[in-house]
């Protein structure tokens, strides 16, 4: 059927009793279609394209929008049709661009294939997906994430939480294009200016502020809690390191720990000083044992954490705003004091690259000045 379409026609148009459905096409714009049927009408724009297919592009119920934005739609459609395009194929493929929560999700899976643990990774993702989670991927635009990243800044998260919540987003782009995702062509992340700053967080104990928390840490609740900042201090271990740690791993006689599996992904053998084997030989290790700091309620199971004793420990120690980190900082700053060169206290605590080790220079550099004003003195020059 056909007739000129204008809102009265439409209103009035109704399917023929018997039939399922009638098509009116418009005499006034090639092209643009009412389907009507029982259930309601339905506009339509439906054209040949280059290979002489026939083919149909749904624009929107009639009771959603009005005939003016219908008909406005159809000419658009058609008009791209006769350019050449097609608008049916382009809606399909659009159809096929998947939300980001679906690319989020498929990243966290391929991560547990070779991450140890992704639970940050989860926890950042959760940020993202709060946003980001319902919008297509060819929807989610580069100025629209920068004025996110922004508004994170302003909400008062740590400059370098909001740089990895970038760093997770963006790979997570770069994963759905290598894996042939659609609408991952572009990657709203990359270009979006990147802004400078420091996280380097310089904090030690020296050896007064040592004893300090070690006393307060010998009144927690935690009877573990005093050999374990004990030997943080004293290996530069990592506390997921520590933690872990079996009794097959330590070999008191040789004065070794064997690290299998630590954050760089590598094994590494850590030497232990004599104090560290007095702190090691004084635990408990009752027979069929394997960790060194087993959990309480379970002997089987390591301890996953001193989050509430070391917190009252540094509080009655008087230090705040030390974090457990921080002592695998001072264990390097110790050893640097001492003469220890960065090649050797890099390999000690496990450093992937020498850069990391390089953060921990100008405690070199109070030690080298010390060695030229001994040398001077020795020398005792009066005049030049």
């Amino acid at each position: 059927m056909k007739a000129k379409l204008d809102a009265a026609v439409v209103a009035a148009a109704e399917c023929p009793p018997g039939m399922k459905r009638q098509d009116i096409w418009c005499t006034h714009c090639k092209g643009m279609v009412l389907e009507v049927r029982p259930a309601g009408k339905t506009y339509y724009a439906r054209y040949t394209d280059q290979n002489g297919k026939q083919k149909a592009v749904k624009i929107a119920r009639a009771d959603q929008i009005s005939f003016d934005q219908a008909r406005k739609k159809a000419r658009q459609l058609l008009a791209e049709a006769a350019l050449g395009q097609d608008p049916a194929a382009a809606k399909k493929e659009r159809r096929e661009v998947p939300v980001f929560e679906e690319v989020a999700k498929q990243h966290v899976e391929h991560a547990r294939t070779y991450m140890r643990s992704i639970k940050t990774l989860e926890g950042y993702m959760k940020r993202i997906t709060k946003k980001w989670g319902k919008v297509r991927l060819t929807d989610i635009k580069q100025q629209d994430v920068a004025a996110w990243f922004a508004e994170l800044r302003e909400q008062g998260l740590a400059p370098a939480t909001v740089l990895k919540t970038r760093v997770v987003m963006n790979r997570t782009f770069e994963l759905a294009a290598r894996w042939g995702i659609a609408g991952a062509d572009k990657n709203p992340i990359r270009g979006i200016p990147q802004p400078r700053f420091s996280n380097a967080r310089e904090r030690f104990v020296d050896s007064e502020e040592a004893a300090r928390l070690l006393a307060a840490a010998a009144k927690s609740r935690n009877p573990q809690l005093p050999a374990i900042i004990g030997l943080l201090l004293l290996t530069g271990m990592r506390v997921s390191e520590l933690l872990s740690a079996r009794w097959k791993d330590v070999d008191v006689g040789r004065r070794s720990w064997f690290i299998p599996t630590s954050k760089t992904g590598r094994h590494r053998h850590v030497p232990l000083s004599q104090a560290a084997v007095d702190v090691i030989e004084r635990l408990s290790h009752p027979e069929g044992a394997v960790f060194l700091f087993p959990s309480p309620r379970d002997p089987k199971k390591h301890l996953s954490t001193i989050k509430h004793g070391w917190q009252s420990a540094r509080e009655e120690a008087g230090m705040p705003d030390l974090r457990i980190h921080d002592l695998r900082h001072s264990a390097a700053s110790f050893m640097i004091n001492a003469g220890v060169d960065l090649y050797s206290v890099g390999k000690v605590l496990g450093h992937a690259s020498h850069a990391s080790t390089a953060r921990y220079s100008h405690v070199a550099n109070s030690t080298l000045l010390n060695a030229v004003e001994a040398g001077a003195a020795k020398l005792n020059l009066q005049t030049l």
